[in-house]
């Protein structure tokens, strides 16, 4: 299972402002077998991405394109993500316009669509809590968006943090998910009353029942994400790291 460990660059999008190069090197010294793309800085070059990436023999957990560049650039998209040696496209978030039952039903079919017009990719959906504030056919628009179900070719990308956010058991809600789920979010809780951001293994989430699920399920990169960190991101990341490969031992005994 260490070798599915990604860091989600959204961790570390400070940092990234002083060079790709130097945090994908810092980043594989520290131990992750591959990157999750997101938060690059503004006018990066995709070639030099795919260099850091093959300099530090990293490979890409997919990346996080946002639903306006799917919408008015999907070849470009489609270019860089085939140099990235990945096939995993995720739209990460949705704006305030799209977060009502028109806006939901119209992102579905949106998502659907380009899965059909990309064959050879796998178009996937991250969630936060605000899907779980929107009714739709009787379940969250989450769900709606997830359904799993063969004509539905939106695979899921659960965050377990926000899924506890709004209110539900991470565990129990994956259940549906199985074989449906290439991407797995992995980021733990606080246990006071702020229920904010916190490394692995320091918070309110279980994970070893989640990874014995994952692994069960055809999950393929387990993308560890922190929004927000005490002090220095580099440090959290660390730390989050060592704190799951203590459970690995655990977990595998």
């Amino acid at each position: 299972m260490r070798n599915k460990f990604a860091s989600q660059l959204f961790t570390v999008r400070e940092e990234l402002k002083r060079g790709i190069r130097p945090v994908f090197k810092e980043l594989k010294e520290m131990g992750w077998a591959a990157v999750q793309l997101s938060a690059l800085p503004p006018g990066y070059d995709p070639e030099e991405v795919a260099a850091a990436l093959k300099e530090n023999d990293l490979k890409t957990a997919g990346i996080h394109i946002s639903i306006d560049r799917l919408s008015s650039d999907l070849d470009s998209v489609l270019d860089e993500v085939s140099l990235y040696q990945t096939k995993d496209i995720v739209c990460p978030f949705l704006p305030d316009y799209l977060r009502n039952h028109e806006g939901y039903q119209k992102v579905k079919t949106f998502l659907n669509e380009i899965a059909i017009q990309a064959p050879g990719y796998r178009i996937s959906y991250h969630n936060h809590a605000f899907e779980f504030e929107t009714e739709i056919e009787g379940k969250s628009s989450l769900e709606y968006l997830l359904e799993p179900i063969a004509d539905n070719k939106i695979l899921a990308e659960i965050d377990v943090f926000w899924v506890k956010k709004g209110g539900r058991d991470p565990l129990s809600f994956l259940q549906p998910y199985a074989n449906r789920m290439p991407i797995i979010h992995l980021k733990d809780m606080t246990m006071d009353e702020r229920q904010t951001f916190a490394e692995i293994g320091t918070g309110a989430i279980e994970f070893a029942p989640i990874l014995d699920w994952c692994e069960k399920s055809g999950v393929e990169w387990y993308a560890i994400e922190q929004d927000v960190c005490p002090g220095n991101p580099m440090d959290s990341l660390q730390r989050s790291l060592e704190n799951l490969k203590l459970l690995l031992k655990q977990f595998q005994k």
